[in-house]
């Protein structure tokens, strides 16, 4: 006989500082965030297995950090009644489990630990932490020149010696903008699609001196974000020009003009997702084929 139990989806968010880690996904004698996290589950539900796997919003590569990651995890009422939580039904499917699950996760890290969970939630139907986001937004930290860097941010920021022009960077990556083939500043994966709309690109030297690049796009294809970053600090230093950009963006093949940049200046700040009645329409839209007009 079938045994279909009825499961109720939680969503986490989550911050990690990635130095320690070798990115999300989970592999095999790496320590990885998503292998942290998922371990964790395996001791909260070690006497009702299988223990629940995530589901992200998107995979960060080794050393690049969050403040706003998404993921979800699906937990049936076995798992949910095992949690420490009043013995009251509506408590264990309501937002009284979520939040003991959030204690139970960073209880098992340690209260010193390099990733947390901020908030957990019990997701609205339809959500799903991957296919229902709209956009992710990431910042990329540049010290250059004679900028002095915060000691204490030096794992999170890129220090360059020679000083960039910021309003060349400026300049080019607000001309990139738009839905098409990313080729250029992907590197390719068997089987997945590098066409993305990307929605805002700019550059900013704050009051400290430090440089800000913000990236938004509906998704990212494997060290875009990165790559754009190495192309703009090209731009910067004068080895390429602002149009060389977008050029290579239309060539859509990747090529050797830059190096990616360094992962420790990149951070994953927020992911945005649709009111909650568009959710499941726009997981169902998101798990299609991109494609060019």
């Amino acid at each position: 006989m079938h045994d279909e139990r009825a499961t109720t989806r939680i969503r986490l968010d989550l911050a990690y500082d990635g130095t320690a880690f070798a990115g999300w996904a989970r592999q095999p004698g790496q320590r990885t965030v998503q292998g942290v996290l998922e371990d964790a589950l395996a001791t909260i539900f070690r006497r009702h297995a299988p223990a629940p796997q995530l589901t992200v919003a998107g995979r960060t590569d080794a050393g690049v950090h969050a403040l706003g990651q998404v993921a979800h995890l699906d937990l049936d009422d076995e798992q949910l009644a095992s949690l420490d939580l009043p013995h009251r039904p509506e408590a264990k499917r309501g937002p009284g489990g979520a939040e003991a699950l959030r204690r139970r996760i960073n209880g098992i890290l340690g209260s010193d630990a390099d990733a947390r969970i901020t908030a957990a939630t019990v997701a609205p139907e339809g959500f799903d932490a991957r296919f229902s986001a709209v956009w992710r937004r990431y910042e990329y930290r540049v010290a250059d020149g004679a900028t002095l860097l915060n000691p204490l941010l030096r794992g999170h920021t890129l220090a360059v010696a020679d000083a960039l022009d910021a309003a060349v960077m400026d300049q080019a990556a607000r001309a990139l903008p738009g839905l098409h083939d990313w080729a250029g500043f992907c590197k390719p994966r068997d089987g997945a699609t590098t066409i993305r709309t990307l929605l805002d690109f700019s550059w900013c030297r704050g009051d400290d001196g430090v440089l800000r690049a913000e990236v938004l796009a509906d998704a990212f294809c494997h060290s875009m974000v990165r790559a754009l970053v190495g192309a703009s600090l090209a731009v910067g230093r004068g080895r390429l020009g602002p149009a060389d950009l977008v050029r290579i963006r239309d060539a859509a093949a990747r090529g050797n003009e830059f190096p990616v940049a360094a992962a420790k200046g990149l951070t994953l700040l927020e992911v945005g997702y649709p009111e909650d009645g568009a959710l499941a329409l726009r997981a169902a839209q998101t798990r299609g084929v991109r494609q060019l007009p």
